[in-house]
């Protein structure tokens, strides 16, 4: 039996474009963001994967980015649940700054630590810590009991979201997974096992 779990980060947002911190605001992808969508789709269509049911967060930028890949993979009318559980890390009072301003306001190092700590939230946000215990009770209640029953499952979410169930996927630390980068509109097809450890990973970023 296949257990097929497929996750993209969503093509680039206007707010990543303008290097602004963007948590739950809802900008759109640039045209950019929907070529890098599109070739997701391309990418897992030429695997000749298909899937039984999609999830993605409360936020545009991952809805479209999973419409997109849907349209490549000719399976527009594919059952889809959209849950705030898989929302991008909130980034309280960070929101909406240019990166570059904020090292200014609260300098480098602090902004340093708010960005690529595991635990420390900005001001009036969440940690990555917060966004997993968010994230991971979702994850095991509602989408991974699909995977291990054979059901093929794509998810399209967040950096920080996504880093969440790749750290409890993959058994990393806290400072393991906040060193990773994850591309934009690049898939990560994991087959699992019966217990839900990996038995296989392609990271198909170019």
């Amino acid at each position: 039996m296949e257990r097929l779990l497929v996750l993209v980060r969503h093509g680039q947002s206007d707010w990543n474009l303008k290097n602004l911190f963007t948590g739950w605001k809802d900008p759109d992808l640039t045209e950019k963001g929907v070529a890098e969508a599109q070739e997701a789709g391309r990418k897992l269509k030429a695997l000749g994967l298909s899937f039984d049911i999609a999830f993605t967060s409360a936020l545009s930028r991952a809805q479209r980015t999973l419409k997109l890949i849907l349209k490549e993979l000719g399976a527009e009318d594919l059952p889809t649940i959209r849950d705030q559980a898989l929302n991008e890390r909130d980034y309280g009072d960070l929101t909406g700054l240019n990166k570059d301003d904020a090292r200014e306001k609260w300098g480098e190092e602090q902004v340093h630590v708010w960005r690529r700590s595991f635990d420390i939230p900005p001001p009036g946000g969440e940690s990555l810590k917060d966004t997993a215990d968010r994230v991971l009770p979702y994850f095991h209640k509602e989408i991974l009991p699909r995977v291990l029953k054979g059901e093929k499952v794509l998810i399209s979410a967040h950096g920080n979201s996504l880093r969440a169930l790749i750290m409890d996927l993959e058994k990393l630390s806290g400072e393991e997974i906040i060193a990773r980068e994850l591309a934009t509109g690049a898939p990560i097809v994991y087959r699992l096992n019966a217990d839900g450890s990996i038995a296989e990973k392609q990271d198909l970023a170019s």
